[in-house]
């Protein structure tokens, strides 16, 4: 799912439900990572070693020796050298995208389950303009939780962000305009299963600079497929 939504250097590895925890779930954590969920609930482990598992998976298949995926700054993740990307779980799905630092800038992915926003929730994080043109896609698309997609969009947005700026991007300071492929669902089923398509979100801060030029928008796809959504960021040299 993730992978169809990122440029061939990339490698995805991904784990879904019950099967992707048996796969995932039981290999070992290094020392380092056991100490931070030693008392963590059932779950929260369950996630941490199936979501490193698939990023150990994607560095073996770069050629890259499997090794701890610790957090660093602001919780973002510390990657071998010479590598970047990013990861994502929730329930049911976990992946993590790895690509080498000199094919991509940065990338940022995110999966959320298919489904509307807490309440309150989309009132905190969408821009007055983002969530009039939300209003507008439920009208033409009800099958779609767009709401939900705009807050992986953002999610996505920020983990590309942070690894090149070392900033904090608060949801207010990217506007996202989500675009629906043309005939990428089933209106008349009222089925998402299949819906996909791009969004740009226009930086309302200085972006960082890659290569010699700021950045003013960072551009991504998004999808949805088995009960999820997924978005994907990815930021070249230029």
């Amino acid at each position: 799912m993730i992978d169809e939504l990122l440029p061939e250097p990339v490698v995805a590895v991904e784990a879904f439900g019950e099967e992707g925890v048996r796969e995932f779930g039981n290999a070992p954590l290094y020392p380092q990572e056991e100490a931070l969920v030693a008392r963590a609930v059932a779950k929260r482990r369950r996630e941490f070693t199936v979501v490193r598992s698939c990023a150990r998976r994607a560095m073996e298949k770069l050629g890259v020796p499997a090794q701890a995926v610790l957090p660093g700054e602001r919780g973002a993740p510390q990657w071998p050298d010479g590598l970047t990307g990013s990861m994502t779980h929730c329930a049911g799905y976990c992946a993590a995208a790895l690509v080498r630092a000199a094919d991509l800038a940065s990338l940022g992915i995110d999966a959320e389950p298919h489904e509307p926003l807490p309440e309150g929730v989309l009132s905190a994080v969408a821009l007055p303009a983002e969530a009039e043109r939300l209003g507008r896609l439920a009208a033409d698309r009800p099958e779609v939780h767009w709401d939900r997609l705009l807050f992986s969009a953002k999610e996505s947005v920020y983990k590309a962000w942070f690894p090149l700026t070392r900033k904090w991007l608060d949801f207010s300071e990217a506007d996202i305009d989500l675009t629906p492929a043309p005939g990428a669902a089933t209106p008349v089923t009222g089925h998402a299963e299949g819906a996909e398509g791009v969004f740009r979100a226009r930086l309302l801060v200085p972006g960082p600079v890659v290569g010699d030029h700021r950045l003013g928008h960072f551009d991504g796809r998004w999808t949805v497929r088995r009960g999820l959504v997924a978005t994907a960021v990815t930021v070249h040299h230029g």
